[in-house]
């Protein structure tokens, strides 16, 4: 028995030397101590250690020499409540390029940071915080995005502009966006992030405000009318006929002499602060996406993150929910109430002059933008790791850049053209991403085009007013938009699909959203008979438009100005130009109540007086037609409902196509890509097809062309979906490409890890990063293991 303990006390005596020699062997190569006691309750560091790196049991040590870093630890043991265990761990590792040692903290150091940093910290250091500052931001700039959207015909009227001019202006906060969207997503990410996103908010507060300043500068809406109606505005009480030659040639002169004049002072050109408006607002809506995505990649779990990035764009959908409800209701406004008398207003909002109040809803968003920017002023610059038990303290550069996680090769990051040249040579070197760039460029060129002038095409196809137009929008497919992208980022997590799956979801979800939408092409409406334009007087169809159509013996006496606009619905259901274009001879009340009466153009079956009315306003479109739109919203909720149910998928597909360190920046390109190539380009030419469509232009009243009054609604219909099924099909050949890259791509990844488990090389750092969510740091580079 005594031999035994003898053996005992050797063997411990020789260990203790063994111990030693090695202490003061790694102390020879310029090691340095690091001493650290373990409270009660904690796990033992060399637990912590196994767990990361997936051992098995023992005592955990790194070769210095083979992995430029050690840990060593003693074997765990068991702590008593009233006993703290003084432990060592000595970590080191060498920088590649200066040969500069680094100290990795300890796993109590960790917490010891974690202790003082609560005692510092507010009720905004949460990624939660983060997280619903994140979401009202995005809320704010689709609550502004939208309502530009659902306003662009009420700008389009107001400053009579083409619609490939209306495209400019649309297409202007994409050209803000360019301007700055590079410099931010690489700069922006070395500083404090959560600032740079609340003065970002604020220019989206200033753009949107002087979006609406133009409406306090110019005089009153002056819509396009016949002359009858500037003369019995003057005195109410005469009955005047629209067809009387003699008096309405003296009006013509006395109006054009008098308006002329007028509406230049006015300003013709006011609808440029429209658009320097809408550039400084894609400007600050520029760090939103990118620093704001990227940040809260970095701070969230691996398998959080789709999840999260759902949550942030199915409240950013309400933005365009209340964005085109409220531009429903500005709609329904008169553009300029309270400064005028509603009474005397001869137009409704189904007529094609009709302008609501589009300023009243942009101020609205300045307010909804200034909001959004406060939470950011008072978030910190880093947080707390999702599922680490303290607090990371990540190296920051010296020129003020923002602490970004550590990286395979640490080094302090510094701003640099010559960096972010490189970086961007990264970029575009990876195949897959830019294959990806490609085929989202596509379908955002469409979706652009679409949504751009989605409430006039509702207007003109389907006889809608804009108000209802955008209520619609807002009603149906938004809400089917939040509910698919929830249902889609909560099916990433649950299944927690990988690289390849969530590629087969996001191309799936977009192929069959494609096929539901070309059933559109099916449910159309022919147009309404407007006599002289696109039927004759007599109901037949007539093959094309010309001017000397209008004219026919029964208005040859009234001597009507083919240049006015200024419909009448007659009650044999035909629409005419005006008043004076049906021929009518009297009439009866005064504003939008006003009917005229004896009008000789109009033939009813089974009459024989000749004494027809016609009241203000075009006729409304058949039974037929409201069915139809019926089927129409039904399909565009569908297929909305199932391209967002990969739309998170996308977004995950477009930060796992780089590495890690370039995530903002690819974020930031990608932005950058989708504004140049698409945002500004798409309103434009789509604008430009859609006017060749038109059947007849308004005139203003200083003379010049004006904006369209009626379409060709088949011509329109054909153009207008044809161009966007146009540019979707040919991404999907890409898709195909992508789905195999990214096969192939998965299939190396798997392969990777089996082959270093029969070499016996463990695991490397990238392994480590994924499973690294525990408070005991480890060295990154470390790349062997031994038990």
């Amino acid at each position: 028995m005594s031999r035994v303990c003898a053996w005992i006390l050797l063997l411990v005596f020789r260990l203790r030397v063994v111990l030693r020699g090695c202490a003061s062997k790694f102390r020879s190569h310029g090691r340095r101590r690091v001493d650290f006691s373990l409270e009660v309750g904690r796990r033992c560091p060399c637990e912590a250690v196994r767990r990361k790196f997936g051992l098995t049991a023992g005592v955990v040590s790194i070769s210095p020499w083979k992995s430029g870093g050690v840990v060593l630890a003693r074997p765990c043991v068991k702590v008593s409540r009233s006993r703290h265990l003084h432990q060592e761990i000595m970590t080191v590792e060498k920088d590649s390029n200066n040969g500069s040692e680094a100290e990795f903290d300890s796993p109590l150091k960790c917490q010891n940071q974690k202790d003082q940093v609560k005692k510092k910290s507010s009720c905004f250091d949460s990624l939660k915080i983060f997280l619903i500052a994140l979401s009202f931001s995005y809320f704010a700039k689709a609550l502004s995005g939208s309502y530009m959207k659902s306003s662009i015909t009420q700008i389009e009227r107001r400053f009579d502009l083409p619609s490939s001019i209306v495209g400019i202006v649309d297409g202007s906060f994409e050209i803000g966006n360019l301007l700055v969207i590079a410099f931010v997503s690489y700069f922006g990410a070395k500083f404090h992030r959560p600032k740079v996103i609340a003065a970002g908010c604020f220019l989206m507060t200033l753009g949107s405000f002087i979006t609406a300043m133009p409406h306090f500068f110019m005089g009153g809406y002056k819509y396009e009318t016949s002359e009858t109606h500037e003369t019995t505005a003057i005195n109410s009480t005469l009955n005047i006929s629209p067809c009387l030659a003699d008096l309405q040639e003296s009006t013509v002169a006395d109006a054009r002499s008098k308006v002329t004049d007028c509406e230049k002072d006015a300003g013709t050109n006011m609808w440029i602060y429209v658009l320097m408006g809408n550039l400084l607002r894609g400007i600050g809506e520029t760090p939103i996406t990118p620093l704001g995505l990227s940040y809260l990649d970095d701070y969230s779990k691996y398998e959080n993150t789709p999840f999260y990035i759902a949550c942030v764009h199915t409240i950013a959908i309400l933005g365009p929910l209340f964005g085109f409800m409220l531009g429903s209701l500005c709609a329904r406004l008169y553009v300029d109430i309270g400064f005028v008398n509603l009474e005397s207003v001869t137009i409704t909002p189904r007529d094609s002059r009709w302008v609501g109040a589009w300023w009243l809803g942009f101020l609205l968003c300045s307010v909804v933008s200034l909001l959004a920017a406060i939470p950011f002023l008072f978030l910190p610059r880093s947080l707390v790791k999702e599922g680490d038990t303290c607090t990371q303290e990540l190296p920051a550069s010296k020129e003020g850049g923002s602490k970004m996680p550590e990286q395979e090769n640490p080094q302090r990051e510094t701003i640099s053209i010559k960096g972010f040249l490189g970086s961007i040579k990264r970029l575009m070197n990876n195949r897959m991403y830019i294959l990806f760039m490609c085929l989202l460029l596509l379908q955002f060129s469409s979706f652009i085009g679409y949504i751009t002038y989605k409430p006039k095409y509702m207007e003109q196809q389907y006889g809608q007013s804009i108000s209802r137009a955008n209520f619609i929008t807002g009603a149906t497919t938004l809400p089917a938009v939040a509910a698919g992208m929830f249902l889609g980022g909560l099916f990433m997590k649950k299944y927690k699909l990988g690289m390849f799956g969530t590629a087969k979801l996001a191309f799936g979800t977009s192929f069959l959203a494609f096929l539901s939408s070309m059933l559109i092409f099916l449910f159309g409406c022919q147009n309404i008979d407007v006599a002289g334009i696109t039927a004759s007087y007599d109901g037949s169809k007539l093959p094309a438009f010309q001017e000397s159509s209008l004219f026919l013996t029964c208005n040859s006496e009234c001597k009507c100005s083919p240049n006015q606009w200024d419909p009448v619905c007659g009650v044999n259901g035909m629409t005419y130009m005006s008043a004076c274009f049906a021929g009518c001879r009297s009439s009866v009340g005064s504003g939008i109540n006003r009917v005229y009466g004896n009008c000789s153009c109009i033939e009813a079956a089974n009459s024989q007086s000749g004494n027809f009315s016609v009241v203000l306003g075009q006729c409304p479109q058949g039974d037929d037609c409201s069915r139809m739109f019926l089927y129409y919203v039904i399909s565009q909720a569908c297929g909305a409902f199932i391209y967002s149910l990969g739309g998170a998928a996308s977004f995950i597909l477009l930060f796992r196509c780089v590495d890690p360190d370039l995530k903002s920046l690819a974020v930031g390109i990608h932005t950058l890509i989708m504004r140049t190539l698409a945002g500004i380009p798409a309103p434009i030419y789509f604008g430009a097809l859609i006017d060749r469509s038109c059947l007849k232009w308004g005139t203003k009243s200083c003379g010049g062309r004006g904006a369209c009054r009626i379409y060709d609604s088949a011509l329109y219909r054909n153009t207008f979906l044809g161009l966007m099924a146009g540019l979707r099909t040919p991404s999907y050949l890409l898709w195909i490409v992508f789905l195999f890259m990214v096969k192939k791509r998965s299939a190396k990844e798997n392969a990777k890890p089996a082959e270093n488990a029969e070499k016996g090389e463990g695991f490397t750092n990238e392994d480590v990063a994924l499973k690294s969510n525990e408070c005991s740091e480890v060295p990154t580079k470390v790349k062997e293991t031994h038990i």
